[in-house]
């Protein structure tokens, strides 16, 4: 049979466009669903239907929300990790993020939901055509082992009142892939540096390029950043996320064809996407939306939580705050920090790094600085209260090691 060979550079340069934006938004890379035969299977989102060939990304109508879990499991991982003891089969999703890109395509926010979040957990499918009841309180994390990405995705749908049509899920060595292709990713550290005996982490204070298993174990500590809690270990990982946000949106990456394939191959292999992600096109359209995006208009956050009064050990939804959060991004507004970074991060001095996004870090070109979660549609942004934490991709932190 004749070979189409442009046919074949068109996945390769829509897989290469997905890798860049979904980089940009800090949750690593993507490849294209039909490109390599060694991809995961797809899983099912409840009432989920597969989209084909989507002409105009605007008719995602409300912009384009994105689930992502990173799962703690050992399962086909080797043994750098431990043993299946640990974590087995879908393992514990100890990193939730909901990724919102505007209908607009002029900002993104990228939410953070702690692991250990007691809320109630609807019904879910438990894989075998049945449904698990519902509980009224569980840790988050527990949603994934208990019905896999779509319970995680109807657990967070319910939480916050949002629809979440596209879902993925990585896995360790994915980090550890990804951090690679792009060749490490420099991080800032103070405090004393981290020295976390529970992942082996052992850095200095200053800068640290982070790749392969080091880099996994980084977004990983908790024991040795901040008050050692999950909550320092969300702005610790945001830290990391920024700076992964500024080391692939720049030439030196995004014209590496070594490094954006090793990014395509990475993806492939360890994220598991939704049924309606498994489609090279609808990746493709959901990439060039996102592609004019500017460092200080991705916002990254912690969904603002409060001190579980029946357990010191969990947290519980501050639906004050919350609410301010969650319905700016279901009214797809843009937001504005105004307090700090949580208690992982700091400024590159070790002291509470600013809110704005004008502090130093600069843009692709011809981005702005307008200010922290600033708006690129003209429409005001909403000032989010002070305890909700984050920070822009465009914000210079460090990770604040307690040694």
């Amino acid at each position: 049979m004749r070979r189409k060979p442009w046919a074949t550079f068109g996945k390769v340069v829509a897989s290469v466009a997905v890798v860049a934006f979904v980089s940009v938004l800090g949750i690593g890379g993507v490849a294209a669903a039909n490109l390599v035969s060694d991809k995961k299977p797809s899983v099912h989102l409840v009432g989920e239907e597969k989209l084909g060939s989507i002409p105009d990304i605007g008719a995602l109508d409300g912009g384009v929300n994105i689930l992502l879990a990173a799962t703690d499991t050992r399962t086909g991982q080797g043994d750098a990790w431990g043993t299946t003891a640990d974590s087995s089969g879908a393992g514990l999703n100890d990193v939730t993020m909901l990724v919102h890109l505007s209908k607009d395509h002029t900002h993104a926010t990228v939410v953070s939901f702690p692991r250990d979040l007691m809320l109630s957990i609807p019904k879910c499918p438990d894989g075998k055509g049945g449904w698990n009841g519902a509980m009224s309180s569980q840790p988050l994390n527990t949603t994934l082992s208990y019905g896999g990405v779509a319970c995680t995705v109807l657990t967070i749908e319910q939480l916050t009142g949002i629809d979440i049509p596209f879902a993925g899920v990585v896995d360790f060595e994915g980090v550890v892939a990804m951090s690679n292709a792009v060749g490490g990713v420099p991080v800032c550290i103070t405090g004393g540096g981290i020295h976390d005996e529970h992942t082996s982490l052992d850095l200095p204070d200053g800068t640290s390029v982070l790749q392969g298993m080091q880099a996994a174990e980084f977004l990983r500590t908790r024991y040795g950043v901040g008050d050692g809690s999950d909550l320092g270990r969300i702005s610790n990982t945001q830290v990391f996320l920024s700076s992964l946000v500024r080391t692939v949106m720049t030439p030196k990456t995004l014209t590496n064809p070594v490094k954006m394939w090793g990014l395509v191959k990475a993806a492939q292999q360890h994220i598991q996407w939704s049924d309606s992600l498994n489609n090279v096109t609808t990746l493709y359209q959901i990439a060039m939306a996102g592609k004019d995006l500017k460092y200080d208009n991705i916002t990254f956050v912690q969904y603002p939580v409060g001190s579980d009064s029946e357990d010191p050990g969990k947290v519980v939804a501050d639906h004050s705050s919350a609410d301010v959060l969650m319905q700016a991004v279901k009214n797809d507004q843009p937001i504005q920090l105004t307090g700090g970074t949580g208690v992982g991060a700091v400024g590159p001095t070790g002291t509470p790094a600013p809110s704005d996004a004008s502090s130093g870090s600069s843009t692709p070109s011809g981005g702005s600085t307008a200010g922290s979660g600033g708006s690129g549609s003209g429409s005001t942004a909403v000032a989010l209260p002070q305890d909700v934490t984050g920070q822009t991709a465009a914000t210079q932190t460090c990770s604040k090691g307690n040694n």
